[in-house]
């Protein structure tokens, strides 16, 4: 009886990690070993198999994807990724309130990639993550979406601004009243500097926190219940900082730049 292709794929890590590794360019049957980790014993009954089911072909003493392999594994790739970061961080990803990110783009959230969850240490529950704040002082190009207001924001952004570091910025307008009546001075940092592109947010955003830097990826989501609990979730893949860069333009379109108080 012939094996399905679901079946060919998915019944056999080996088979599932040559065809992965093929995507990657040609190989023979030495590298296939190094790379992963087996024998050639273990792995040519393997190799016959995705041959039989015309996904890869050999020329020489090389193996490579048929077309019809890397059409295969090019559909394969999106999904691995999303269950790698679920599985990574699955009750996490399953009490958040995804509905704030447009569809199509929570469809793509495998491009998060290798992402880790900072959780709150309860002696510095007010504090921003160390991860966050190290890393944003070194970045030079920042786009930032807030829709609440933490008190080392100010200071921390006014503090970029006078660095030269190129920023845009998006708040909520009740962030942008707080700022106005709070934090004068910083505000005015914000608006004067020529780097800095300042917008207020005309909807009512329910996305607490992105960031996205040449550097990271930084994102904060309400829970179901709509409380804010201090988790974020992080990540310095390529990947993960052009979703979130696509994340960011979504509210950024929404909102309208301040020129003045």
């Amino acid at each position: 009886m012939n094996s399905s292709l679901c079946d060919t794929i998915w019944l056999s890590e080996k088979r599932k990690n040559l065809l992965l590794l093929l995507m990657e360019g040609s190989r023979d049957i030495e590298q296939i070993k190094t790379s992963l980790n087996v024998t050639s014993k273990a792995m040519m009954p393997q190799i016959k198999i995705l041959k039989k089911q015309g996904l890869i072909f050999q020329k020489g003493d090389s193996y490579m994807l048929s077309e019809i392999g890397r059409l295969v594994v090019g559909n394969m790739l999106p999904l691995l990724n999303t269950l790698e970061v679920i599985e990574e961080n699955k009750e996490y990803w399953a009490s958040r309130d995804t509905g704030v990110i447009p569809g199509e783009q929570f469809m793509r959230l495998g491009e998060l990639g290798e992402c880790m969850v900072i959780e709150p240490d309860l002696n510095h529950l007010f504090d921003l993550p160390r991860e966050f704040t190290e890393n944003l002082i070194k970045s030079r190009f920042i786009m930032s979406s807030l829709s609440y207001y933490h008190p080392l924001y100010p200071s921390l952004y006014s503090r970029l601004a006078k660095s030269g570091a190129e920023m845009e910025i998006v708040l909520t307008k009740a962030v942008f009243e707080r700022l106005k009546n709070d934090c004068r001075d910083e505000l005015e940092t914000l608006l004067n500097s020529e780097n800095t592109v300042f917008k207020v947010c005309n909807e009512n955003l329910q996305l607490p926190t992105i960031a996205v830097t040449e550097k990271f990826m930084y994102l904060c989501l309400f829970d179901r219940q709509g409380k804010y609990d201090h988790r974020k979730v992080m990540s310095f893949d390529a990947s993960a900082l052009r979703w979130g860069r696509e994340l960011f333009m979504h509210y950024k379109e929404l909102s309208q730049e301040v020129i003045e108080t």
